[in-house]
């Protein structure tokens, strides 16, 4: 990625935890805002680095936007799972059969996006060269890397 993209993925990714961190202290509409600008910053990273031709952008765009609340479904099952395991964490609760279906629920969340992504890929490649599509798919890869290294930098090991 080129530098001035780069900052725009860093600030689309600091956005993403600056929301996290704020969503128990703001109300719901400052959140809903603060939600607007990530999409909408992510969507310019995203729309920067493709380089779509304006025939590929009238296909592209409605087949993002598809994805993008199916991965929204994902990670809001990312986020009660997290929020399960910090209540029962944090309150010395968690037994045996909770840690043993909460790691089966990650585990099934990880199955999702991977069946999500080949979901698209085939839908992507139909519409976009392939080397755009894996361009795309590359970018996601990358924001879900650094959301999954910042969660797990700030979730504790079972006790």
């Amino acid at each position: 990625m080129q530098s001035v993209s780069r900052k725009v993925f860093a600030a689309v990714i600091s956005l993403a935890f600056a929301a996290a961190a704020a969503a128990q202290d703001q109300p719901a509409s400052n959140m809903e805002i603060l939600r607007d600008k990530i999409k909408a910053d992510k969507k310019h990273l995203i729309a920067e680095n493709l380089g779509l031709t304006e025939g590929e952008s009238k296909v592209f765009w409605p087949v993002y936007e598809e994805y993008q609340i199916e991965l929204a479904s994902i990670n809001q099952r990312l986020g009660k799972a997290v929020q399960s395991y910090a209540q029962d964490y944090n309150a010395n609760t968690l037994t045996d059969d909770k840690a043993k279906a909460l790691m089966t629920e990650a585990l099934a969340i990880e199955e999702a996006e991977v069946a999500l992504k080949k979901k698209y890929l085939d839908r992507l490649t139909g519409i976009i060269p392939a080397t755009k599509a894996a361009r795309y798919l590359q970018m996601e890869n990358k924001i879900r890397a650094i959301i999954r290294f910042d969660l797990a930098a700030s979730i504790p090991l079972a006790p």
